[in-house]
């Protein structure tokens, strides 16, 4: 223990801890005088602009991450503006095209009645089969269909000119099999679902399996076998480019080469390859062309029995 010198005990004084940094800086205001001055900043200070500084620098992180997430977003929306411009675009290019197809079968109409060909619509209570190729409506889809569809309108007068000789032993005028009408030429919904749409080349007709198809016209077999799409097909060349096609077939009775005759039986209606039920496809093509196999059926009646 300290004692003062009267014998009393000495207090204990603590240290004072000085909690200030300091700056000294030498200023010279004269040849003869000079003199330094202190500065002295506080530890707290120091703490408490660091702090300041590491929020700062927090919040400036956050501004960048925040301006980042916001170009991305302004781009996933510019990408989704460009597809609803581009879906809006492709639906107006078939809805041009439906107008168009639409006008051609109108002159085809027009020069079937001229050459005394009827449409029949065909309405059957009958549960119909529906079948055949399908061609996606994507950008060369589309493309497509247009390419046949200025070739029909460039070939429409050749084909005034075959409907107006129906009577011709080598013009398809007569019903291939003796059915009701389903699914009809051009654009159709998908038959085995899914909510999309596709090109349907011919004309179905609903028929019982088993029932005979005829040749509508004199012609030579070209094809006879499977086909991915039609199942078992014939294909008959007429002449002068005329050329008719028969999908699903369950059974073919003809070889290629064979002449026929109008009336001639060549197979039996069935459901092979892409079909949800019994029935016969028909296609027609003039000049490789598809046209509308409505074209060229006559009123129901007109149509001969089979040839024995």
């Amino acid at each position: 223990m300290l004692v003062r010198a009267d014998g009393a005990p000495k207090e204990h004084t603590p240290m004072n801890t000085d909690e200030r940094l300091y700056a000294f800086i030498v200023s010279r205001t004269s040849r003869s005088r000079s003199y330094v001055r202190r500065f002295s900043i506080h530890k707290r200070w120091v703490k408490a602009s660091a702090f300041a500084a590491a929020l700062l620098f927090c919040a400036a992180a956050y501004g960048v991450y925040g301006m980042t997430q916001q170009v991305a977003h302004l781009r996933i929306e510019e990408e989704n503006n460009r597809l609803r411009l581009e879906n809006e675009r492709q639906r107006q290019k078939l809805q041009n095209l439906e107008n168009r197809v639409d006008a051609i079968e109108t002159d085809a109409r027009r020069l079937s009645e001229e050459s005394g060909v009827s449409h029949d619509d065909g309405n059957s209570s009958v549960a119909h089969g529906a079948g055949g190729p399908a061609l996606n409506l994507d950008d060369a889809a589309i493309a497509a269909i247009e390419e046949r569809a200025a070739r029909i309108e460039s070939n429409l007068q050749a084909c005034a000119a075959i409907l107006r000789e129906r009577e011709s032993e080598r013009i398809p005028s007569i019903w291939p099999v003796t059915g009701g009408l389903s699914d009809g030429f051009g654009v159709r919904s998908n038959p085995f679902g899914g909510g999309s749409s596709e090109f349907h080349p011919g004309q179905d007709i609903t028929a019982p399996p088993g029932t005979p198809v005829i040749a509508p016209a004199d012609g030579t077999v070209v094809e006879a076998g499977w086909k991915n799409g039609y199942g078992q097909t014939v294909v008959i060349d007429h002449g002068n480019g005329l050329t008719t096609r028969y999908g699903h077939l369950s059974k073919i009775e003809v070889a290629v080469g064979q002449e026929l005759k109008r009336g001639e039986e060549l197979g039996q209606v069935g459901s092979t390859g892409r079909s949800t039920g019994p029935h016969l496809h028909y296609e027609i093509k003039v000049s490789d062309v598809l046209v509308n196999p409505l074209d060229y059926l006559p009123p129901r009646g007109d149509s001969p029995a089979p040839t024995q």
